[in-house]
């Protein structure tokens, strides 16, 4: 993992992060396609830090997570495990998303027929996401 930076569309908020997994994860649960849309395509990363954070809507999902977005833009920026601290950042906020491969995906057994993403990569349903994440 090495340091990443990003922000939101309208750059109300920026972000650094000590260290950042080069490649993103896929999440197809209903929470996370309602919220972007489709599916969330995230990295973990660590000792997070904003600029601009009174800018930040979070919203607390469920018992063990939250999501940040932009209430100025409405740029989807983190899911955050609360138990854990860590972030799982947006990997459209980054400044440069060209290291960025796609490593697993979650939620599996929820994603819609109409897309699916291409490679041999771990492929986790719910059941088995929750309990990896959630201890």
């Amino acid at each position: 993992m090495t340091s990443i930076t990003g922000k939101c569309l309208c750059g109300a908020v920026r972000y650094s992060a000590a260290s950042a997994e080069r490649h993103h994860h896929a999440c197809h649960c209903g929470m996370c396609r309602r919220w972007s849309g489709g599916p969330v395509l995230a990295s973990a990363a660590t000792d997070v830090s904003f600029e601009g954070a009174g800018n930040i809507t979070r919203y607390r999902s469920s018992d063990w997570a939250e999501r940040g977005f932009c209430k100025q833009c409405g740029s989807h920026l983190f899911y955050h495990l609360v138990p854990l601290d860590l972030y799982m950042m947006c990997v459209g906020s980054f400044d440069d998303t060209a290291p960025f491969a796609l490593a697993s995906e979650i939620f599996i057994d929820e994603k819609p027929a109409g897309y699916a993403f291409e490679g041999d990569h771990p492929r986790l349903t719910g059941a088995e996401a929750v309990a990896k994440y959630t201890g």
